[in-house]
């Protein structure tokens, strides 16, 4: 038992380097070459603090905008992080998140039965910004939860996203627990 423990221990370490050398070339290319065009999500330690920082840039922009009444959204993309060459108009492009518990239609940007056997799926490219008004509910959409982690609990909880779904009603992915992931190790 004992071996075990230590073998997990040096698993996680070697992801746990990788992960600390990705997070550097990031930040190394955000302080010397500006601010990047995509930013990889799990590179942050704290990404509710980059989506708070954001949510605040643009309630700095928008005269007349109150931060408590700004809201998160987001627009799905069909791209990969290489594609993307600029900047969105306001709000950041994040790359790095895994879908969970199901597939994704990349043609037309929605939720799918996963296919046999595959357990996490990439996501392409998420637009996210803010918006100044109250966040309605639409039953086209589910409210994904994004997660640091695998292990789902409310210190991994980041924030929730708007995915497309064909289904009657999105109960089909909540009872299946559909999540996005930052790291799947």
């Amino acid at each position: 038992k004992q071996w075990y423990q230590r073998r997990v221990a040096i698993t996680a370490g070697g992801f746990w380097f990788t992960d600390l050398l990705e997070r550097n070339t990031q930040f190394r290319a955000w302080c010397f070459h500006g601010r990047p065009h995509v930013f990889w999500m799990t590179g942050f330690f704290n990404p509710q603090g980059f989506l708070t920082a954001m949510r605040q840039e643009v309630t700095r922009a928008h005269k007349g905008w109150a931060l408590d009444q700004v809201v998160l959204n987001n627009e799905m993309t069909r791209y990969g992080k290489d594609d993307i060459t600029a900047p969105p108009p306001e709000g950041v492009y994040v790359h790095g998140l895994f879908l969970d518990g199901a597939g994704w239609d990349r043609r037309n940007s929605r939720l799918i039965e996963p296919p046999a056997k595959v357990l996490s799926t990439p996501l392409p490219v998420i637009r996210i910004f803010a918006e100044n008004q109250v966040a309605v509910y639409d039953p086209k959409m589910y409210r994904c939860p994004i997660y640091k982690k695998p292990r789902r609990t409310d210190l991994t909880f980041i924030a929730t996203v708007n995915l497309k779904h064909n289904s009657q009603n999105e109960n089909k992915w909540i009872m299946r627990g559909v999540a996005l992931l930052c790291d799947i190790k």
